[in-house]
């Protein structure tokens, strides 16, 4: 054994512990400006709360919120919550995707959808440690088959409000082809893509990098920017590799 491997028996400890307390400081300054941040938030957007929900409860009742089982961290389901965007009597069990000219959509559905706003209440999820404000978008149990060959690698990344997939199909009910099954090319085409650009952006995030997509979030939603107009161009591309065309 030379010096230097003897050397390196000796560091390999201390580089781990090492590693693993910048992962856990990490992991600390991440949650605790989730904490601050949503707090903050929920303050800030109450009266807009306040208003969305008397106009859902003046338009069609109850309930106000809408709440359904989703994929969490390490493939946990928990409860995520979001302003009800379509007619009270439509139920889990119908499209768990939400479509270009949905008709379960309500008016004020259709403003929710448009601005983002139905997503609010997920502040919520973000206190409790569901949800992180930046992480990749937290999908049905309807979809949980999609998460193999490599695509499982988004579960070790807990589910946020704002990420790449967020900017970039901030529109995404204007991607599904007329006549396509929605399910099926979300499937074969816009679940890969996004898994793809999740995988790649969360192996090797920052705090940094993470705060600007937060900005371009937010910004997104304020200009009402439609980057994925562009990108739109490109999956639709791939369906001449599927059945439906």
């Amino acid at each position: 054994m030379t010096m230097r491997d003897a050397a390196s028996q000796l560091l390999e400890p201390f580089l781990g512990a090492q590693l693993g307390l910048r992962r856990a400081l990490d992991v600390g300054l991440r949650r605790a400006l989730d904490i601050v941040c949503a707090g903050v938030a929920a303050f800030v957007f109450a009266p807009v709360m306040l208003i969305v929900t008397l106009a859902i409860w003046i338009e069609s009742g109850r309930p106000i919120l809408f709440s359904q089982l989703r994929l969490g961290q390490n493939g946990r389901p928990f409860r995520m919550y979001k302003f009800r965007k379509f007619r009270p009597d439509c139920d889990n069990h119908g499209c768990p995707l939400t479509v270009e000219g949905d008709g379960r959509l309500t008016a004020i559905g259709r403003v929710l959808a448009a601005s983002k706003l139905d997503e609010l209440p997920q502040l919520w999820n973000v206190l409790r440690g569901d949800m992180s404000l930046v992480g990749p978008r937290p999908e049905s149990l309807a979809f949980t088959d999609c998460f193999r060959n490599g695509f499982e690698k988004v579960h070790e990344h807990r589910p946020g409000l704002f990420g790449p997939c967020q900017v970039m199909f901030r529109h995404e009910s204007t991607l599904y082809p007329p006549g396509a099954a929605a399910v099926e090319f979300y499937r074969q085409v816009l679940f890969p893509a996004k898994a793809k650009i999740d995988i790649a952006y969360f192996s090797r995030r920052t705090l940094v990098s993470d705060l600007g997509w937060i900005l371009r979030g937010v910004w997104m939603i304020v200009a009402g920017s439609r980057i994925e107009t562009a990108l739109g161009g490109q999956l639709t591309g791939k369906l001449g590799e599927h059945r439906w065309l």
